[in-house]
């Protein structure tokens, strides 16, 4: 249960980094003249963002179950 929220945790974390990025870089180097800003915020929360979530819950689930390491099991 702690990794499965520990990985929301991160999706939200990756979906609001991500999106922030994309909609940034969309904005910057698409060629479209007539409607930039709509298609920077659509590219960035449909896709970016999405793909961001994706990835952030598996780093977050993955990382989220690794025990922790302490000074007393090291010989």
């Amino acid at each position: 249960m702690k990794r499965v929220a520990i990985g929301l945790l991160c999706a939200v974390g990756g979906y609001i980094v991500v999106a922030l990025v994309g909609y940034f870089l969309v904005d910057w180097f698409s060629s479209n003249v007539h409607d930039r800003s709509v298609e920077a915020a659509m590219t960035s929360v449909f896709v970016f963002g999405s793909f961001g979530a994706v990835v952030g819950f598996v780093v977050g689930f993955v990382l989220g179950g690794r025990p922790a390491a302490s000074a007393s099991s090291k010989s």
